[in-house]
């Protein structure tokens, strides 16, 4: 079965947005100050939750009714450049991002039916604020701004980078694109205090996604006596222990120095149901919430581990992909990635451990289990890629994207970007399913995770509608235990959907107004964050809780209070999605 809904409780909590245009006079996103009592804020919300039903009644974005389409084009009589950005993520054996057989085919295809110059804009992964920063600063932003992360683009459209639209217009020239956005329950998310703004991608399998998998050294497991891969924490620290007691490694747990803010997620720390006020503070895994009772648990866990032996003493000055290469020469019990028709990680590991089996770790492993928390676990956004257009650009310009995004959504255009050219990219199997071939290198080879960081305007994976098969096209087809991991990562789907129906996916807070201080602090309290982590995991146990009271109260002095403070007046001024009922 495939979860094409929104879960009910995003679907009501995004209704909030809907309202910012009235409620933005309620408080100000640059309060200080805790807000009003409980009984205002109850009053607020029967507000919002009227006023959003107003609106989405009587207003533009909810009214807008799709048009012509592509029937109803011309090509420009003069030529139009569109300049559409697209990630440069460093990642070896992948074709230059803006000029390869995939981004001349748009050209051909697209651009020269409509008279439009394509430009591909190369914008850094890891560095995404920095280059549309310059960018804006040398009055060349492109045409489109895409992020994935919606407070980046809230404070985009609080920075004059993007333009406000009328969503009627957009519905006429990209009905097809417009339509996913309904089916998807989107079109709540498409403003900011009351202006039009975005117009979004597709999440798929937002609840219940399966692409990143950890996978475990099933084969140690077995000598020291577990015939299955540990599903509670008790059982975790017991069987890291018995690995080293048995000489099988030294160090199973190994580990790698924090990349990103994002890195630390505790969400499985959390106690359930959450607070709503405390959600939408400390929520936001983007800026860690060091002083949050979660993060305080999760860094406990991680203390103990280091202090037990269970992780790599060199983590800290360990990068990922040496750590990748510990997994593979088994240096440590565990690592994850993105699954796709070539891991050549995984391949790489068989290959040196011929003997070797792995097994992916369940759904419903809830490793927090001692601290009395259940298998919660982060859920996608209900919406993928998120697009805005530039304050900058002509009318034209606005009309050419809207056109390359409706193009975008046919199809038969999908299928071709996502999946290649027959008998070269994929072939078919004997049930009418594509196979990609996992090593094709050849002149038609495809960006990044099949061409998806071309067609993520649109959608953000391969899908058939049936998980089934969008598990099994996606797994290398040559691993010595295929069809056995692929049953497993099938399973893991189907607890996903079990643990979503029952409240298990945490999905994080929005804020339809920028949070100024975030982009204000948001690199010295990273900077701060990796060194005060690293201090408290490697401090004498002892020693954590006060030492971890201290830094966070630094990190509360550094900015993180204006955040949450900033947070807080958003939350009561009704700027916010809210938890279901």
């Amino acid at each position: 079965m495939k979860r094409k809904t929104l879960h009910r409780a995003i679907a009501v909590a995004s209704a909030a947005i809907m309202a910012m245009g009235t409620l933005a006079g309620c408080g100000s996103s640059n309060t200080t100050e805790s807000a009003a009592s409980t009984t205002e804020s109850a009053a607020a919300s029967e507000v919002v939750e009227s006023t959003a039903a107003e609106t989405d009644a009587s207003g533009e974005t909810a009214s807008a009714e799709a048009g012509a389409g592509m029937d109803s084009w011309e090509p420009f009589a003069e030529n139009v450049t569109l300049q559409v950005p697209v990630y440069d993520r460093g990642v070896e054996g992948v074709p230059d991002v803006v000029n390869n057989y995939w981004t001349q085919w748009i050209q051909e295809n697209f651009g020269d039916q409509w008279n439009v110059t394509v430009e591909f804009v190369p914008i850094t992964r890891n560095d995404v604020m920095t280059d549309y920063a310059l960018l804006a600063s040398a009055g060349t932003l492109p045409t489109m701004l895409t992020e994935f992360d919606y407070p980046k683009l809230a404070q985009w459209a609080n920075d004059g980078y993007l333009t406000t639209i009328d969503m009627n217009e957009f519905a006429s020239v990209a009905p097809t694109y417009y339509n996913r956005m309904v089916d998807q329950g989107q079109l709540d998310y498409t403003t900011i205090n009351g202006d039009t703004y975005f117009v979004m991608g597709e999440s798929t399998y937002y609840e219940t996604a399966y692409t990143w998998q950890t996978f475990v050294r099933m084969d140690w497991l077995e000598q020291v006596g577990y015939d299955h891969v540990p599903t509670t924490r008790e059982e975790y620290l017991d069987a890291m222990q018995k690995i080293m007691d048995a000489g099988i490694c030294e160090h199973p747990g190994g580990g790698s120095m924090l990349t990103g803010l994002g890195s630390d997620q505790n969400h499985s720390f959390r106690t359930l149901p959450q607070d709503e006020q405390e959600w939408a503070m400390y929520g936001d895994y983007n800026i860690v919430s060091l002083g949050w009772e979660p993060n305080k648990k999760l860094l406990k866990a991680k203390n103990e581990e280091y202090n037990l032996g269970i992780t790599n003493p060199e983590y800290y000055v360990t990068d990922t992909e040496t750590e990748k290469a510990n997994f593979v020469n088994g240096g440590q019990y565990a690592y994850g990635g993105y699954i796709s028709a070539s891991m050549d990680w995984l391949t790489s590991f068989y290959e040196q451990n011929p003997d070797a089996k792995l097994a992916v770790v369940p759904a419903a492993a809830g490793l927090a289990a001692s601290y009395g928390e259940t298998p919660a676990y982060r859920a996608n956004n209900p919406f993928g890629v998120i697009v805005g257009f530039s304050s900058s650009a002509s009318e034209d310009e606005i009309k050419a994207a809207w056109m390359y995004l409706e193009w975008m959504s046919q199809e038969d255009v999908l299928h071709t970007l996502q999946w290649g050219v027959e008998g070269e990219n994929y072939t078919v199997d004997e049930n009418g399913n594509e196979v990609s071939v996992g090593d094709y290198s050849g002149e038609y080879q495809q960006g990044y995770n099949y061409n998806g960081d071309y067609v993520s305007v649109v959608t953000n994976a391969r899908i058939t509608g049936d998980p089934e098969v969008d598990i099994s096209s996606s797994f290398p087809m040559d691993l010595p235990q295929r069809d056995e991991l692929v049953e497993q990562i099938i399973q893991f789907y189907n607890d996903r959907v079990e643990l979503a129906d029952q409240g298990m996916a945490i999905v994080d807070c929005q804020f339809s107004t920028a949070i100024e201080s975030e982009s204000e602090y948001r690199d010295t309290l990273s900077s701060l964050y990796t060194q005060y982590r690293d201090e408290l995991t490697m401090c004498d146990p002892d020693e954590f809780d006060s030492l971890y009271d201290q830094r966070a109260q630094e990190y509360l002095d550094a900015g993180y209070q204006e955040i949450i403070d900033e947070r807080l007046a958003a939350y009561e001024a009704g700027q916010t999605t809210r938890l279901a009922e």
